[in-house]
Formats: structure tokens, C-alpha cells, sequence
């Protein structure tokens, strides 16, 4: 998709029922993110465990049958033995931070989707650890708060796409989301009479539509 030059749709999902309407809204990339902790089930940021996450990867792999699946390395249990875990319940890769365990899980024969930070880091720094990342073997980048120069920057210098979550913009190859973002169900009072799955259908589609015409997503703040 990154040489053909099409963008790539991530949405992150915790759930079954969305994972399937997630899909059909044309996501690319579905990902288990370890922020089900939080915004969820009420935990802390580094509560969540390995245990929770296979069961939370296991009901979305039900739900995605086309879309590429990644789970999340929970914060402080970043080991092969974990990401070994995840593939057996079924994820296509496994998201962590950092070029050591990038490296390891990459010679384990798992597929890695590595996540970096721009932060106040200068853009030559970013674009120097995201070759290091391509060279232990990602196969795919979350920059967050990459900003539009060294977003840009980053994107262009590396052949593995660079898609982002907070913080990011057009200038990457695909964006990540929160569904329960996306489609304003967060912090939000229940609503017992409305049609969540077409809410949802029609703001995820939405949303797929604006990367990949290269547009800001909405309620984006950078």
C-alpha cells in the first residue's frame, strides 16, 4: 500500500462486534491496543496483564477475517515469551516499543509493529531510529506525536509504512484511531435506543475516506 501510495486505515479495537463492523468500514489494520486497560475496565496505565490481552486478542481475531491483526505488548511484560502468547492467540504481529525487543521478536519469526515517539527529539534523530527499527526488521511504524516536518521526514526515509495515532497527520502513510474515538462513545452517557453498529459503520467509514484521501482526520488535536 506504501509504494502504491494508498494509505493505510488502523483502528484500534477491543471487542468482537466492533472488530467485525470496524472491518467492513474498510479497516486496513485492526490493533489490540493495551488501552483497553484504561479506558475500558477503569485500570491503571501499567496494570494490565499478559492474561487480559489474550483474551482481548482472541475476541477480536474472532471478529477480523481480512484486516491485518497486531495486539499490544502490555507496558513492563515486553518478552518473547509473551509475544510468542499473542501469535498463539492469533495476532499477525505483536506491537512494543523499542529496537532490542524489536530485534528479538523479529528473529522469533514474529512480525513487529514498533512504536516511537517524536516528542521535542530533533528530526534527524527520529528519522536515524526509524532506520534502526527498519533495520532490526519492523515491519511496520507507529510514530506518535510525530509532527508534520519529521513525520514527513520519517515516512520518506523509510521503505516499512509509517503510520501514526496521537499526534499525527496526512503527512504520514495511514493514521490509527480509537473506534470508541472515532465514534464518540467515550466518557459518553449509554444511549439505549440507538443504532450503535450504523453509527458506528458510518463513522469509521468516514474516517477511512479522509486518510486515504490524505485529508486531517475530525477531532483530531496535533
Amino acid at each position: 500500500m506504501k509504494r502504491e501510495g494508498r494509505k493505510i486505515v488502523g483502528v484500534v479495537v477491543w471487542d468482537y462486534q466492533i472488530a467485525r463492523i470496524a472491518e467492513r468500514a474498510g479497516a486496513d489494520l485492526v490493533s489490540v491496543g493495551d488501552s483497553v486497560g484504561v479506558n475500558l475496565w477503569g485500570q491503571a496505565p501499567d496494570e494490565i496483564t499478559v492474561e487480559e490481552m489474550l483474551v482481548v486478542c482472541k475476541a477480536v481475531r474472532r471478529g477480523v477475517k481480512r484486516a491485518l491483526l497486531s495486539c499490544d505488548l502490555p507496558p513492563r511484560r515486553q518478552s518473547l515469551d509473551a509475544a510468542l502468547r499473542l501469535r498463539d492467540a492469533g495476532a499477525d504481529m505483536v506491537k512494543v516499543p523499542g529496537e532490542e525487543a524489536t530485534r528479538e521478536i523479529v528473529r522469533a519469526g514474529i512480525p513487529v509493529f514498533a512504536e516511537m515517539h517524536g516528542g521535542n527529539a530533533a528530526t534527524e534523530e527520529l528519522v536515524e531510529k526509524a532506520k534502526r527499527l527498519e533495520g532490526e526488521g519492523a515491519s511496520l511504524i507507529d510514530f506518535r506525536h510525530s509532527g508534520a516536518v519529521a513525520g514527513e521526514a520519517v515516512a520518506r526515509a523509510v521503505k516499512i509504512p509509517v503510520i501514526g495515532g496521537l499526534g499525527g497527520g496526512p503527512w504520514l502513510d495511514g493514521r490509527m484511531r480509537m473506534a470508541l474515538a472515532a465514534i464518540g462513545y467515550l466518557d459518553s452517557p449509554t444511549e439505549q435506543y440507538a443504532n450503535v453498529a450504523k453509527v458506528a459503520f458510518d463513522a469509521l467509514s468516514a474516517y477511512a475516506e479522509d486518510v486515504r484521501n490524505g485529508k486531517q482526520i475530525r477531532g483530531q488535536r496535533a
